[in-house]
């Protein structure tokens, strides 16, 4: 099948696109290049052993991206393209809503234009806001969300249900529900690449721990959890990309169908808990210290993915310690990159 890899050169694209390839389809990259760097494709087609088609267009620029549509005419698309900074989104919502919600809108359209009937959503952990319990599954209620990103994602799956079933049969999609994705590919050449001071709090953890930052803000430890600090429930970048391709495989069987999937380990680490499993993995120190708690965080959350496991038949094959070592590589590969410098 050709895919349409929105946000395919960020970091769940790369990897989605390799295991793509691995599974016989034939993807094609379209990124903006806001959040990644053109440099990683080389090493991404290193990996692949083949040339991939590559699109500089941004998603919301709806003639560019039908351009993209009638140049590849594309089978299915599977659509990451979104910030997704937490608190970023927090300080600026409109920039959220309208790249988030509008970029989209405008593949919808160009799906439905073009005819293309299979999709795969990047959806987030975030629409369930704080879950009243534990874990949470495709049942849970979507609380209000906490953050103008985690909104996003609760509005993108509702414009996804509702185009769906407003045009049954022309359109089919899975949201994908992740929790948090670590790690990176066992190779060291592709993997978590933020631009400026990293959000996300392994890569935090990375910079900090190679020297690159001077020491790791973990953002509140007066939660009620079991040493304060917030619990996540942590999935490695590899095991979320073959998840991707079990969701493309179940959409072009169920088209007229709009459904939603956890995509977990159904475990949960506190960031205390990742701090010392990174030192002990690695043999490195994290120079750390404690914060403020930040806005837009919720106190802890983790998934039951035995749906997924049931009807996709998929589920999480790497533990923390795994993706935390594979992180680690990367980052070691990453210190005599002369493109990456002017990121930090």
């Amino acid at each position: 099948m050709k895919v349409l890899v929105t946000g395919g050169a960020g970091y769940i694209g790369t990897h989605t696109v390799l295991a793509l390839i691995e599974h016989g389809h034939e993807p094609v990259i379209v990124d903006n290049l806001s959040n990644s760097k053109a440099e990683i494709l080389p090493r991404l087609e290193e990996l692949a052993g083949r040339k991939i088609p590559f699109y500089h267009v941004d998603c919301t620029d709806y003639r560019a991206m039908q351009q993209v549509f009638i140049d590849c005419q594309p089978e299915g698309v599977i659509h990451f393209a979104a910030f997704k900074a937490v608190g970023e989104s927090v300080e600026k919502p409109l920039k959220y809503y309208k790249n988030n919600v509008g970029g989209l809108a405008t593949m919808l359209e160009l799906m439905l234009e073009r005819g293309v009937q299979n999709l795969v959503f990047s959806s987030s952990c975030t629409v369930y806001g704080q879950p009243d319990q534990l874990p949470a599954t495709e049942n849970s209620p979507l609380q209000e969300a906490n953050s103008p990103y985690g909104y996003s994602k609760q509005i993108g799956e509702r414009m996804i249900s509702e185009t769906v079933e407003a045009n049954l049969g022309k359109l089919g999609a899975v949201l994908l529900r992740y929790f948090n994705p670590i790690g990176a590919h066992p190779s060291g050449l592709i993997g978590e690449l933020p631009l400026g001071i990293p959000n996300n709090l392994v890569p935090y953890i990375n910079q900090a721990a190679a020297g690159e930052l001077k020491e790791l803000t973990v953002y509140g430890n007066d939660y009620d959890t079991a040493d304060g600090t917030c619990v996540r429930d942590y999935i490695h970048v590899v095991d979320l990309a073959n998840a991707h391709i079990k969701a493309l495989e179940w959409i072009s069987k169920h088209q007229e169908q709009c459904k939603a999937f956890n995509i977990g380990t159904g475990k949960g680490h506190s960031v205390k808990e990742v701090i010392d499993t990174f030192e002990a993995v690695n043999g490195v120190k994290v120079p750390h210290h404690y914060g403020d708690r930040r806005a837009g965080d919720v106190e802890q959350i983790y998934a039951s993915s035995s749906l997924a496991e049931k009807e996709l038949g998929w589920k999480s094959e790497r533990n923390l310690a795994d993706a935390l070592s594979d992180s680690w590589n990367w980052q070691m590969a990453l210190n005599d990159l002369s493109w990456k410098k002017d990121q930090v």
